[in-house]
């Protein structure tokens, strides 16, 4: 493992969608833990504690009182090692800093904190699963960090040590016996760890919307998986939701159709807002609004309406916290 570098100390409008339960209520569970607030990266680095915080300030309006918050465990090696190798997670132990900060890549650091934090974000995506899985609850919001979508299989990168969601999808295969999972990622970033893990397999449908060409290079058109099993349909610089909107319409709806997973998954990154700092495209909050709900439409026809949705990107704070709200809102069945 020769990546580990010290670092000096320093609208398609329809109708809302009606949820499988009886009554027709819907139960949205949000996850999180402490931990994601010490992880830190360094003084002005993007991916900081403030977002969690921004992401909370939003929750704290009365319409999210039925929110039902509950705090993460973190992941035991066990589940971690459906998704990476053990060599991999010891690699990450060893560059672990007792004091100070240290670079596995030019933008993705660790300090004391980070491994704890990076296991409760895994394990947070764990209870999502296990709690929509078991019936609990119908959906369910995890706001940890760091964030996963870039980790591969023995590689961290873009502020990702551990790949969340494929292991919450691995976790859903092995334990909930779901047989077709489906994994949605609108990322302004393209979701390369998550391709990569699930480049070969069959039962998993990786799907992204993405601006491109950007970082981190991939997610073209022609990157189909050996199966077919990767669907990316990119995005240009400047694109609006009308364009995002089209892209799942014409290429992700359909191919998700046409896979019927028994659950989904969304890596949910709000840095495709028009004031995020680090992306190009131009979304406002209700284009998450209106994907999500979209998104719900595929679960109640195929999984019992079966989500979970994993915080990515997002760095403009307020932009952030708005978008997460519409999207946690929209999840909720309003």
């Amino acid at each position: 493992m020769d990546f580990f570098v010290a670092l000096q100390h320093t609208p398609l409008v329809r109708p809302i969608r009606a949820s499988s339960r009886p009554g027709g209520a819907v139960k949205t569970l949000f996850f999180s833990h402490p931990s994601g607030l010490a992880h830190d990266m360094g003084g002005g680095h993007p991916e900081c504690p403030g977002r969690l915080r921004a992401i909370e300030s939003v929750l704290e309006d009365p319409k999210f009182n039925k929110l039902e918050r509950r705090e993460a465990t973190a992941a035991t090696h066990e589940v971690v090692l459906r998704a990476h190798p053990q060599s991999y997670l010891t690699a990450l132990e060893q560059a672990s800093p007792k004091t100070g900060l240290a670079a596995l890549d030019s933008d993705t650091v660790m300090c004391p904190a980070t491994l704890d934090a990076a296991l409760h974000s895994a394990g947070a995506a764990v209870a999502a699963v296990d709690s929509v899985m078991s019936g609990e609850a119908d959906t369910a919001f995890v706001a940890t960090r760091p964030p996963g979508h870039h980790a591969g299989v023995e590689t961290p990168m873009g502020f990702c040590f551990l790949n969340n969601v494929a292991i919450a999808a691995r976790h859903a295969r092995a334990v909930h016996e779901a047989e077709r999972v489906a994994i949605v990622d609108f990322d302004v970033h393209h979701g390369n760890g998550t391709q990569e893990i699930f480049w070969g397999e069959k039962d998993v449908l990786f799907c992204s919307t993405h601006q491109f060409p950007y970082y981190p290079g991939t997610g073209g058109r022609n990157e189909t998986g050996e199966h077919g099993g990767i669907v990316n349909a990119p995005l240009f610089a400047g694109a609006t939701g009308d364009a995002f909107a089209e892209a799942f319409a014409d290429v992700i709806l359909p191919r998700l159709r046409a896979f019927k997973p028994d659950f989904i998954l969304i890596s949910a990154g709000f840095d495709a807002h028009r004031d995020d700092p680090l992306g190009g495209l131009r979304l406002v909050e209700r284009d998450f609004s209106e994907i999500t709900k979209r998104l719900m439409e595929i679960a109640d026809r195929f999984c019992k309406g079966r989500i979970a949705s994993l915080l990515e990107g997002g760095y403009d704070l307020s932009a952030l916290g708005l978008s997460a709200g519409a999207h946690i809102e929209a999840l909720m069945g309003a």
